[in-house]
C-alpha cells in the first residue's frame, strides 16, 4: 500500500522517531542512500512561492540519486484544464514521487486518493508537516530527547503552522503550548486529535491567550509570520495587531528553561520577533532551515521504502 504524508499524524510516533532517526544518518552521510538512483525522477509542484522548500527538495532529491521536476505555477493543467485525480493517475506513471505545495488539503487529498507513489504536503493551508518534522530535528540537536519537552508557540494559533505543532509535537510526545489571542486558537478538532495522540505518546496541548504565563519553563519557544501567504494584512500587523502581545522577546525567553527560538522564515524583526532574540545565541533558524533538506531526504527514504 503507498504511504502519503499530508499531516503530521500520517507518521505514527514510532514512525515520526524512525523518519528522526535517519535524518541524523543522512545528516552524517549525505549520499549514503539513494532510494531515487537511476535518476528517477520527483514532481515537485508549486502553487505558492518558496525558497526553503523549493531548494531543500530539489538538493535533497538531487543527494538521493533522483531529478527535481519543479512545476511553477501555470507550467502544468492542473486545476484548471485538467483533474487533480487525472494528474495524480498521469504523474505517478511518470515519476517515483510528488511534492505539492498547495493552498486546499482537501486537493492534497485527492491527489493522494488517485496516486499510486508517494504524495507529500510540502505546505497547505491546513498543516505544514515537514517543517515539523526539521523542527523536531533541530530540537533534537539541541536539546536531546524531544519526548517530555516543552514546546511553546506565539502568534497566530488557527494557521497552519500551529496546527502542525500541536499535531507533529504531541507526536512526538512534547508538551505544547499555544499562546494566541482569543479569536485565533486552534480549532476544536485539531486539540481533540492531540488530546486523543497525547494518551499515547505522553505529550500534551495547553492554550492560552497569557503570553507570559506559556513562556515558563519553555524549552523552545517558536513563532510565525502574523501574516501567513495569500492572508490581507489589513490589522494584522500594524500597532494595534491583536498579535502584538505575542511578540517573542527576550523578557520572554528569559522565563523559559534556556530555551531554543525556532521560526520557520521568513520573519520579520520587530514584529513576530525581536531582533534580538532572533539574532541571538538561543537562536536555532539556520540550522532549522537547513535540517528541512536532511528531515525531507528522510521522509522521502522512508516513504519510498514503504512501497
Amino acid at each position: 500500500m503507498t504511504r502519503h504524508f499530508l499531516k503530521d499524524t500520517d507518521l505514527t510516533p514510532t514512525e515520526q522517531a524512525q523518519v528522526l532517526d535517519l535524518a541524523v544518518e543522512l545528516k552524517a552521510a549525505p549520499y549514503s542512500r539513494t532510494p531515487l538512483a537511476g535518476p528517477q525522477t520527483v514532481a515537485v509542484i508549486f502553487d505558492k512561492t518558496s525558497t526553503r522548500t523549493r531548494v531543500s527538495f530539489a538538493a535533497g532529491i538531487a543527494a538521493l540519486g533522483g531529478q527535481p521536476l519543479i512545476i511553477n505555477p501555470g507550467e502544468a493543467q492542473l486545476g484548471h484544464k485538467e483533474s487533480i485525480a487525472d494528474t495524480a493517475q498521469v504523474m505517478s506513471r511518470m515519476v517515483s514521487a510528488i511534492v505539492w505545495r498547495t493552498y486546499a488539503q482537501a486537493g492534497l487529498e485527492e491527489m493522494a486518493q488517485n496516486s499510486s507513489v508517494p504524495v507529500i504536503n510540502s505546505l497547505s493551508d491546513d498543516y505544514h508537516p515537514c517543517q515539523i518534522l526539521a523542527d523536531l530535528l533541530t530540537i533534537r540537536e539541541h536539546r536531546g530527547d524531544v519526548a517530555g519537552q516543552t514546546m511553546t508557540y506565539y502568534g497566530d494559533g488557527a494557521n497552519n503552522m500551529a496546527n502542525s505543532y500541536v499535531l507533529g509535537g504531541v507526536n512526538a510526545g512534547m508538551h505544547v503550548r499555544i499562546a494566541a489571542p482569543a479569536d485565533y486558537q486552534p480549532a476544536a478538532e485539531i486539540i481533540a486529535e492531540a488530546n486523543e495522540l497525547a494518551q499515547t505518546t505522553g505529550g500534551s496541548v495547553m492554550v492560552t491567550d497569557d503570553p507570559v504565563a506559556a513562556a515558563q519553563g519553555a524549552d523552545v519557544l517558536v513563532t510565525d509570520t502574523w501574516v501567513s501567504m495569500g492572508q490581507d494584512s489589513a490589522g494584522r500587523d500594524d500597532e494595534a495587531s491583536p498579535f502584538v502581545k505575542y511578540q517573542v522577546s527576550q523578557e520572554l525567553m528569559n522565563l523559559g528553561n534556556d530555551p531554543i527560538f525556532l521560526h520557520c522564515l521568513p520573519a520579520y524583526r520587530g514584529k513576530e520577533v525581536t531582533a534580538e532574540v532572533i539574532d541571538g545565541p538561543a537562536s536555532a533558524v539556520f540550522d532549522e532551515a537547513e535540517n528541512r533538506l536532511h528531515a525531507q531526504k528522510a521522509l522521502l527514504t522512508f516513504l519510498l521504502e514503504k512501497r
